[in-house]
């Protein structure tokens, strides 16, 4: 059996969604028919583009946007119900059927009843992860894949839910701390510019009146304003095209290579780029090392969630000399970039044999100090953001009042 995602009216004319397993597409109609309700589009539960009939896929641009892809909390969730009913003891396909049925979003109920439908096929639950690869990524699959082998699946998946759960909280938290300045920033561009567009060319109309020479402040403020009132569309299209030309530049290999080397050794970036590169490279490896994946396994699969390209380049040379038999502090010392701290904590850890909870302990203190790092930013950029708002308003307030001073003192 798979399972099918499907949007179908029922007698009112409601308009509903559902998953429902069966063998076919055609099946799949039939049962909505005995339900009393008119089929409008059905498609595999899947990330690609299903491989519904042609009358599915012709309904499905316009009709049945699934966003398929478990994103954030999600994941979490997922991840926390599957590890704790499985340690209750529940078969792995009953775990994710109860799983489907608690989840109130469409799009994760549908996802977690393609792998299940995977799994009743006979296949192991990382070879269904697989087939999802956007929401499941390398280092969720290898985890599963180890617990699996080793008959400890609830442990491993309770590992991994922590795992899954610290980084969510850690994101989440940097997200926040950006939040504010982001917002204070963009009112700031709309307060001054609304002031510009709306307000100075009713002051200019005055002034002009007067008949008298202008100082040059006022003089710029008016050409200022009135570039603005007849080149708006072009400056948001000028800023739109070289945000895309920069992305378009960085995508290509080379480039990308090249600025994430300098983003290593940038006096300003650099330690929050090696911090938060070393909290996501530390805390995977910790994690698949708990559970179980050879240490060279686990450095291949950790240095692929490494953000910057050079960084994770010298990574899989560090891989290599592992590989060859040399230690992991020493492969890790070749890469460099890593912060003392941590070459540190994985030495001590090789030597006492509790190479993962070292780990764990150094990814925690990176990431507290990316934290840290954003916060004190974020702290500075505040009372920035607050004297240039006002300088800008003083500016406009002077060009606008210097004229009328003069007035009353030639009066």
């Amino acid at each position: 059996m798979a399972a099918f995602e499907y949007t179908a009216l029922e007698a009112g004319g409601r308009r509903c969604k559902g998953v429902l397993e069966a063998d076919s597409v055609r099946q799949v109609r039939q049962l909505l028919r005995d339900q009393g309700l008119a089929p409008l589009a059905v498609e595999t539960a899947s990330e690609s583009s299903g491989n519904g009939t042609g009358r599915g896929r012709a309904n499905r641009a316009s009709i049945m946007q699934f966003q398929r892809r478990l994103r954030g909390l999600d994941r979490v969730l997922v991840t926390r119900q599957l590890a704790t009913l499985i340690g209750a003891g529940l078969p792995v396909e009953e775990a994710l059927d109860a799983v489907a049925k608690q989840s109130e979003k469409q799009h994760a109920a549908a996802l977690v009843m393609g792998i299940r439908s995977r799994v009743l096929e006979g296949r192991s639950l990382a070879s269904a992860l697989a087939d999802f690869p956007t929401s499941f990524n390398a280092l969720y699959r290898s985890t599963v894949a180890a617990g699996e082998q080793s008959g400890h699946l609830d442990r491993v998946l309770e590992n991994l839910a922590d795992y899954t759960e610290r980084q969510f909280e850690a994101w989440r938290n940097v997200e926040m701390a950006l939040l504010y300045p982001v917002v204070l920033l963009v009112l700031a561009m709309a307060i001054v510019g609304a002031l510009m567009v709306f307000v100075v060319p009713d002051m200019v109309r005055v002034l002009d009146n007067m008949g008298r020479e202008l100082p040059a402040v006022t003089q710029f403020l008016i050409g200022t304003s009135a570039f603005l009132q007849d080149w708006w569309w072009a400056l948001l299209l000028a800023a739109a095209a070289i945000a895309l030309g920069l992305e378009r530049l960085l995508r290509l290999p080379a480039l990308r290579l090249a600025w994430d080397r300098q983003k290593l050794n940038a006096p300003f970036f650099r330690r929050i780029v090696r911090a938060g590169n070393a909290a996501r490279y530390a805390n995977t490896l910790s994690i698949l090392n708990a559970s179980g994946v050879p240490l060279v396994d686990a450095m291949g699969i950790a240095s692929e969630v490494v953000a910057n390209t050079w960084l994770r380049r010298r990574l899989q040379g560090a891989t290599q000399r592992v590989k060859e038999g040399a230690s992991l502090r020493a492969g890790l010392d070749e890469a460099g970039h890593f912060p003392p701290m941590l070459m540190h904590m994985v030495a001590s850890g090789e030597a006492s044999g509790e190479l993962d909870v070292m780990l764990e302990r150094v990814a925690a203190h990176q990431q507290a100090e990316v934290e840290r790092i954003v916060g004190a930013l974020v702290a500075l950029f505040q009372p920035l953001m607050l004297l240039l708002m006002g300088g800008m308003v003083m500016f406009i307030v002077m060009a606008i009042l210097l004229p009328i001073l003069n007035m009353n003192q030639l009066v």
